[in-house]
């Protein structure tokens, strides 16, 4: 992993874009060469703007549709319609970008078609290597050091979400008696650790022990596995790095003291605003039309008011008024009770429920925005009666507030809409990972990310 602006990047996916741009550079640079006779100094100025701009367009469109996103839980079929719908978006866009070549060039349709084999040669192979195993050679050898129940955690969300990971095996800590690994793989100290480590060719070790007093952890050993440039992490930065979120099952406030993070300079949120102005300013005008589109059907479908107002707590703890389009009945909560919305809810009317599919609902939040009261991304708003329930039952919750909330969020593109006291636990672990690590470059990975959520419908309610 590498870290960019405080926020964790694979390798493998860097490695990927990087890869893409420089061979629809390549194979458009030589059908260029093919029309100016060979000549490479009469291709490059026709190639660097229509390529670069090409080349920046199909990386944010492979990135909203969640291409460049390895997991062992997507499926071929689901890689491939997302291949699909990345074709419909970017096959237009360049074809459009290379009807600008020169109108007097002989073989501009050759270039054209060129170009729309090579961008659909490139979102088939991404598809296709989103989905394929990882190379063995290229995967990370972890070593976990701890046996208990925080080792077979890591060991288990490393399987389940790194599919680049391979963990060579636990050993167990000095002091720890309950092992709840598998038997099998428990690995015996071959001499020291360090010496263990180099004899297994690992490449990181995770400390994840349950018991740490009476001279468990063994600080030498470990210092001396990092200069011999094995990377060691805790159990904090492991979920960190490798989720993007900050377990608060096992994390203690210490260690959201000490360590870096939670910056809310004044630069920071000045940027922050002049983005949030900007951004939610464009998209108002873009999306106007769908807006309008919008309350003609609200008001079609049923009596009442297009738009919802609700109180919700923002920055630092202040309430304000949430504006979304209404997709319940006007009588969703007559006996006064706030309720969570859930899956297939009863409550949402027709057009609502497409609306909340596409998450069309959610752009009269604009105002919010330009109003200052929320930011484009963010965690969610929550209401006082859930807030006062949360803040009591979930530790670190309020922490959340520190920043202001969002349209749109880490935590809602990674995991889907909470209903319950354990999903709001589980999305404010993203929550504290985007409060910890939010800057510009983490807003527009999570704006691109939210593309490809409305596109494939996912954690819809």
């Amino acid at each position: 992993m590498i870290r960019i602006f405080s926020h964790y990047v694979h390798r493998a996916t860097l490695g990927s874009i990087f890869f893409d741009a420089a061979l629809v550079f390549f194979l458009i640079l030589c059908a260029l060469m093919l029309q100016a006779g060979g000549s490479l100094n009469e291709a490059m100025p026709l190639a660097g703007t229509h390529v670069v701009s090409l080349a920046a367009c199909l990386f944010v469109i492979n990135s909203a549709s969640g291409l460049y996103e390895k997991s062992s839980a997507t499926s071929f079929g689901q890689s491939c319609t997302r291949a699909a719908i990345a074709l419909m978006v970017v096959l237009p866009l360049t074809y459009l970008i290379f009807a600008l070549l020169p109108l007097d060039m002989a073989s501009r349709g050759a270039v054209q078609l060129s170009a729309l084999a090579g961008v659909t040669a490139v979102v088939m192979r991404r598809a296709y290597l989103s989905h394929w195993a990882a190379v063995p050679q290229a995967r990370t050898r972890i070593l976990v050091f701890g046996a208990g129940s925080a080792a077979q955690v890591v060991g288990s969300t490393l399987k389940a979400s790194d599919p680049n990971a391979h963990v060579v095996g636990y050993i167990a800590g000095p002091n720890e008696k309950d092992n709840a690994v598998p038997a099998g793989e428990l690995l015996p100290l071959t001499g020291t650790l360090p010496e263990t480590a180099r004899h297994l060719g690992v490449d990181e070790i995770v400390v994840a022990l349950t018991e740490r007093r009476s001279g468990s952890m063994p600080l030498r050993q470990l210092l001396d596995c990092k200069l011999h440039g094995i990377k060691v992490y805790d159990l904090n930065t492991h979920f960190e790095k490798t989720l993007g979120q900050i377990r608060i099952d096992y994390v203690n406030a210490s260690w959201l003291i000490f360590c870096d993070g939670f910056n809310q300079g004044t630069m920071r949120t000045l940027v922050k605003r002049v983005f949030d102005i900007f951004c939610s300013s464009l998209l108002f005008l873009l999306a106007a039309p769908v807006m309008l589109i919008t309350a003609l059907v609200i008001v079609l479908e049923s009596r009442g008011p297009v738009l919802y107002r609700q109180e919700r707590v923002g920055l630092n703890g202040r309430n304000f008024k949430v504006i979304k389009f209404r997709s319940m009945r006007t009588d969703a909560e007559k006996d006064g009770k706030p309720r969570w919305a859930t899956t297939n809810d009863d409550r949402v009317t027709r057009v609502g429920h497409i609306i909340r599919r596409l998450r069309i609902d959610e752009l009269p939040q604009l105002f919010n925005v330009i109003k200052g009261e929320m930011s484009l991304v963010g965690p969610r708003p929550e209401r006082p009666f859930f807030v006062d329930q949360l803040t009591q039952e979930i530790p670190f919750f309020a922490v959340r507030h520190s920043v202001k909330p969002g349209v749109t969020g880490w935590a809602q593109v990674r995991y889907q809409y909470g209903a319950t006291i354990e999903d709001s636990q589980e999305k404010l672990q993203y929550d504290l990972y985007y409060v910890k690590n939010h800057t510009l470059f983490l807003d527009l990975v999570v704006l691109f990310e939210t593309i490809g959520v409305v596109l494939t419908g996912k954690g819809a309610r």
